[in-house]
């Protein structure tokens, strides 16, 4: 028979951040626990709640008792189960007996192979457990799993002492209309649950499973689904937004979703003087402190309304916007206080303050951390040709809006400020966009700096960064990464591949490491930042929908230049559909195996000592497409390059079909083994395409 099962953990109001892992946490610990002793039918439909009060799930389809069930069991090896004499051993009784078989006989048991030795096994009917047993079972192992951030430690009624993430009042369990004889945290189930703080009429009685969420919707005015709530939350603030534009980040979403049960939007308003403080001030005070959604107009501009998610409906909410606009407006008043005394002190007056600011111990300040972001950014731009002065002045500034009241309070507005203040104090707007843009990318998919000056702060940024910690020992494992080194290799080489910059790694890693040479405790750290960077590049290629060996084609060779990456990739992906490609790719391996294994002698192939038609004919081959090659590679038209080296694939067989290069002749030998090395040149002159070799 289909029941449905409903169990629900009344509590104080739940800490908001958390609330969506707890509720899903909650739902598929006890699906999980359920399922795991065969409680559930196979179609079982699974729905989890969660609101501010409340930790619930409902499941149809499950068993008021789990089916009898075949175990097979070891019981001991028969070297264990039987003496010299082939009779049973005490061992074996003991065991049969805390199997709970102690009448059972040696006959009555299989004797079968395990492993290298025989063994023997039971096979006994176990009885199905009922639901109330199952079900307490795996709301234990639930409770004791939930991703709590913190335990709190309350007292029952009765004196006991109980942990949980806030104290616990009801427990409500029901298997369709009948009360199940559940406990938890020191409750007793029953079919009682609580509706709205003040919106309800009181306490509801839940007397079946399937009318818990209409119920608490319309009596209790509850929404009860975390994700339904927050849809409707989200479809409010659109409506109420109007024209305009409503900043709406997902973990905003998510934290007032997790505040209220009923939510409604109302719209508020403040003091058109506030916009004169950039906007990202205003608008991170509101979401952060408040929990309030920001507008704009479709320019992106800043509105002196906003929207705020209540827990009240009421026909006349003056009171609530009122308050909500008083509330808000001391805020406000602190951030443009703050951005009207930040800007009587010119950043550049506050770059002696990073002395006393400590980056690292065994790195030194903040002071010394800008004087080799300098040096680096001057030496990158002069490599690219850029100006030296506008990089090394962005990146002298580029950390000064630390020292700032606005990113002392608002440390998420670093580099945001200083381009406001550095475009206050008259910088060169190049300059102001690095203090911004020496961040970026942030994280995935986030857009590369846009300036010259910007692009050069920001390599010579995360380069020291990512060289000086791996010098100390920081370096990742598993999956921590306290100084986010991955994402700053990410960030590096999203600039070099996707901006084609023609700055080489071994030049970029040098000039960094030059930085450190007043540190003590620094090593050199330059070969396994490479070989982090290579990695890190293999899994952005792939993430970009390239296969595995088209990757290890461009990246095993270790190109010291990734500005042409992605254009031989696409060259490799064009060769790799010929006809010919599969045949290049296995002589190329071939070759490369020759080669390691004898080192090819320098110098030109003799066309004298080519006696073998085969030989003269690969040889007059590549005479014909290397200059092709070479051109092509030249331009960088990597495509017409690989697919010229088609035109070798009838001369590379013959030659491997009828010519044996380790002659016992020396001469011809390395004659033999010279033509390889020129062949091998040319065809690993674009990407390894022995790597698409299977």
């Amino acid at each position: 028979m289909n029941h449905t099962l409903l169990v629900e953990l009344f509590t104080e109001e739940l800490p908001p951040k958390a609330l969506a892992k707890l509720g899903a946490a909650f739902a598929q610990g006890i699906q999980q626990g359920l399922a795991a002793r065969d409680l559930l039918q196979a179609d079982a439909q699974v729905e989890s709640f969660a609101t501010p009060r409340r930790l619930a799930v409902r499941i149809a389809g499950v068993l008021a008792n789990s089916p009898d069930k075949q175990i097979r069991e070891k019981v001991l090896p028969v070297s264990v189960a039987l003496d010299a004499n082939g009779q049973p051993t005490a061992p074996l009784k003991k065991k049969l007996a805390a199997m709970g078989f102690p009448d059972l006989s040696v006959e009555q048991l299989e004797r079968a192979p395990d492993g290298k030795a025989e063994s023997f096994f039971t096979t006994y009917t176990a009885a199905g457990i009922a639901l109330a047993q199952g079900l307490q079972a795996a709301l234990d192992e639930t409770l004791g799993k939930l991703p709590i951030p913190k335990l709190m430690t309350y007292q029952l009624p009765n004196g006991e002492s109980v942990q949980f993430v806030r104290p616990a009042h009801r427990l409500l369990a029901l298997l369709d209309d009948a009360v199940l004889p559940l406990q938890a945290l020191g409750l007793q189930a029953g079919r009682e649950t609580g509706g709205h703080r003040f919106l309800s009429s009181g306490m509801l009685q839940i007397q079946h499973a399937n009318e818990y969420a209409s119920r608490l919707q319309e009596e209790g005015k509850v929404i009860a689904s975390f994700a339904e709530r927050k849809e409707a939350i989200r479809e409010a603030l659109f409506a109420q937004a109007g024209e305009d534009l409503v900043l709406m980040p997902e973990a905003l979403l998510e934290e007032v979703a997790a505040l209220v049960e009923w939510p409604v939007v109302y719209a508020c308003k403040f003091e058109e003087e506030f916009l004169a403080v950039p906007q990202e001030c205003l608008i991170l005070t509101m979401q952060t402190n408040q929990k309030y959604f920001a507008l704009t107009d479709r320019n992106g501009k800043l509105r002196s309304r906003f929207l705020i998610v209540s827990n009240l409906q009421t026909a006349n909410p003056h009171s609530i916007i009122d308050g909500n606009e008083r509330v808000v407006r001391p805020r406000l008043s602190d951030a443009k206080f703050f951005f009207e005394q930040d800007k009587k002190k010119p950043l550049a007056a506050r770059i002696a303050g990073l002395e006393q600011v400590v980056y690292h111990n065994k790195l030194g300040s903040q002071g010394a951390r800008t004087a080799r972001v300098v040096a680096l950014a001057e030496k990158i731009a002069a490599r690219m040709g850029w100006d030296v002065k506008l990089a090394a002045r962005g990146a002298e500034l580029a950390k000064a809006d630390l020292l700032t009241d606005m990113v002392g309070e608002f440390p998420e507005l670093q580099g945001i400020m200083g381009r406001y203040y550095a475009r206050h104090d008259g910088e060169h707007e190049e300059v102001a966009a690095a203090a911004a843009e020496h961040y970026q990318p942030r994280f995935a998919g986030d857009a590369l700096p846009a300036s010259h000056t910007g692009t050069a702060v920001a390599l010579a940024d995360k380069l020291e960064t990512l060289v000086g910690i791996w010098g100390i020992g920081l370096q990742p494992t598993g999956d921590k990464d306290p100084f986010a080194l991955r994402r700053h290799a990410l960030g590096i080489l999203r600039m070099l591949v996707e901006k084609q910059l023609a700055l080489p790694l071994s030049f970029l890693l040098d000039a960094a490491h030059a930085g450190f040479d007043a540190c003590a405790q620094y090593k050199d750290a330059r070969a396994e930042v490479k070989t982090f960077l290579y990695e890190r590049l293999r899994g952005q290629l792939k993430e970009r929908g390239f296969a595995q060996n088209e990757v290890e084609a461009v990246v095993a060779p270790e190109p010291d230049q990734l500005d042409t990456i992605t254009q031989r990739l696409e060259a490799v992906q064009a060769f790799a559909a010929l006809p010919q490609a599969a045949s290049l790719a296995a002589a190329n391996k071939r070759i490369s195996n020759i080669l390691k294994k004898t080192a090819a002698p320098a110098g030109a192939v003799d066309a004298g000592l080519l006696g073998l038609a085969a030989e003269q004919q690969l040889f007059e081959a590549l005479r014909a497409c290397q200059p092709q090659v070479m051109e092509a590679a030249a331009k960088g038209d990597f495509r017409a390059a690989l697919l010229q080296l088609a035109a070798l694939r009838e001369g590379v067989d013959a030659f491997f079909n009828d010519v044996m290069v380790m002659d016992e002749n020396l001469q011809l030998r390395n004659n033999r083994l010279a033509l390889l090395q020129q062949l091998h040149q040319l065809m690993n002159l674009v990407a390894d395409i022995s790597r698409l070799s299977a």
